[in-house]
Parts: structure tokens; C-alpha cells; sequence
């Protein structure tokens, strides 16, 4: 299973737009590959050591927990990393 965090907060313009460009990414993807990933959602209005880590740079997201992009999400950039997880993903499940 890949794992996307988008970290980010209410009532934040970019972070719906990376919302977006997150699910649009997935839902191109084959229905095999898209079931293999987990996408959360977290606020840093509800944690605050997700605040003190990343409140200048939301939205945030992160790939297996590593730091992915922050501010602005491009979605080749994205469905390159994911490509690239899930083939690991896959490797380790052999």
C-alpha cells in the first residue's frame, strides 16, 4: 500500500487545489494501481506538531511519509513519484 498525506488546513484555497490535483492523479490511474493507495487528509488546526512542522508551507504532501511537495502540486511530478512508489510497493511484496 502507497500512501499520500495531504497536510493542510480548513478553509485553504491551495490546499483544495492540491486536494484536487491528488485525486485527479489517482483516479487516471489503473483501477489495480489506484486500489493500492490510501490518501489522508490531516489539519494542522488539529495537531500541533503537524503546525509546528509545516504551517509556512501547506498544502504539503507526502509520499510513504516522505516530504513529496509543498505549496503547489504539479501532477506530472506526482504521477511520476507514484508510479515510482508503487513499483517499489510491488517489489517488496515479491
Amino acid at each position: 500500500m502507497t500512501a499520500i498525506t495531504l497536510i493542510g488546513k480548513p478553509d485553504c484555497h491551495l490546499c483544495e487545489v492540491a486536494s484536487e490535483v491528488v485525486d485527479a492523479v489517482v483516479a487516471e490511474l489503473p483501477d489495480a494501481a489506484a486500489e493500492r493507495i490510501e490518501i489522508v487528509e490531516r489539519s494542522i488546526a488539529d495537531d500541533p506538531e503537524l503546525y509546528a512542522l509545516w504551517w509556512e508551507k501547506i498544502p504539503v504532501v507526502l509520499i510513504d511519509g516522505a516530504l513529496h511537495a509543498h505549496w503547489r502540486v504539479s501532477p506530472e511530478r506526482l504521477r511520476d513519484a507514484l508510479q515510482e512508489a508503487l513499483v517499489h510497493d510491488q517489489e517488496e511484496d515479491a
